[in-house]
């Protein structure tokens, strides 16, 4: 019995070590895809090229707390291009994002070619990261990335919850409902989606440093499915939650990673093959597909934005 308790409370732990830092993908997943109505699959590109920075930076010597605001900033300059691929180019959503994506396949490996001796995985389990160092040393060691993760994602959520009620914030949802209005209002709804894009984006690769620290380490495949991931937490959370009234939509997609994250643990938890793992995330993201529009309707993207 202590045994089987033992293997819950470490799942519980794993599931939301992960579901935290993965939140943060899902709140740049929520401001494109739920707000902007905008499939962007550069996340796939700006998550990696988030965790392989924060590694070669910190192999540098630059403070891990300080490689938050720089990958952020670094993130939001990646989703910028794509919203200028579709703004001013003209080019539809979906083959924006797949440039930037293709494109960041070749950056991510130079820059991790390039500083990280040649080497494909840039490994710093020794060097200082935000859950060994500074404020994280208070923290009890087992629970330390549960609870360091948790403020992240509080402030975070904090931040786009107050951005979202600013003149900016609101045109950017009127943005993602109806262009034309905000047209009418004199504003450029471009330039909202660009902005748009680079928050999103910045979030993503957010997510890649936080979960790069965590690890100890960083390659081009941490990118793979994140597409996936980002768009099922978004679905899952605010279908299930969806009349909550007193829910915010950033909370219902934290805890949509959090619940998408505990189908996966639960699954390792009982011995699934590892190989198996992607395919079970392509199943719990068709069924979250089919559940949003089966219950959900239109409401899944668009109604969450209402309690904003």
């Amino acid at each position: 019995m202590i045994l089987t308790m033992d293997i819950i409370i470490n799942v519980c732990r794993v599931t939301l070590e992960e579901g935290l830092m993965y939140a943060l993908l899902a709140i740049g997943v929520y401001i494109t895809y739920s707000i902007l109505d905008f499939p962007d699959l550069s996340v796939d590109g700006t998550m990696p090229m988030g965790a392989i920075v924060t590694a070669v930076l910190i192999l540098s010597g630059v403070d891990p707390w300080l490689c938050l605001p720089i990958i952020f900033i670094l993130g939001m300059i990646c989703g910028a291009i794509t919203g200028l691929l579709h703004v001013k180019l003209g080019i539809r959503p979906l083959l924006c994002g797949i440039i930037v994506y293709t494109a960041m396949l070749s950056v991510n490996l130079v820059i991790l070619f390039k500083g990280n001796g040649g080497k494909t995985v840039a490994s710093f389990f020794r060097k200082p990261t935000i859950f060994n160092s500074g404020i994280a040393n208070i923290f009890p060691e087992d629970w330390r990335i549960v609870i360091v993760s948790l403020i992240l994602v509080i402030v975070c959520k904090i931040f786009m919850d107050f951005y979202l009620k600013t003149k900016s914030g609101l045109l950017l949802r009127a943005t993602g409902d109806n262009e034309k209005y905000v047209t009418m209002l004199a504003r450029d709804p471009g330039h909202t989606k660009i902005l748009g894009l680079a928050i999103g984006n910045g979030f993503s690769a957010l997510s890649g440093c936080v979960i790069a620290q965590q690890k100890g380490s960083a390659d081009q495949q941490m990118g793979v499915g994140m597409v996936v991931l980002g768009l099922a937490s978004v679905i899952i959370g605010l279908s299930i939650f969806k009349n909550v009234r007193f829910m915010k939509p950033t909370t219902m997609v934290i805890l949509g990673s959090i619940l998408y994250k505990a189908c996966l643990s639960i699954a390792l938890a009982l011995n699934l093959p590892t190989e198996y793992l992607k395919l079970l995330m392509a199943a719990l993201f068709t069924v979250a597909l089919v559940f949003s529009e089966k219950f959900g309707g239109k409401k899944t993207r668009k109604g969450g934005q209402e309690n904003a």
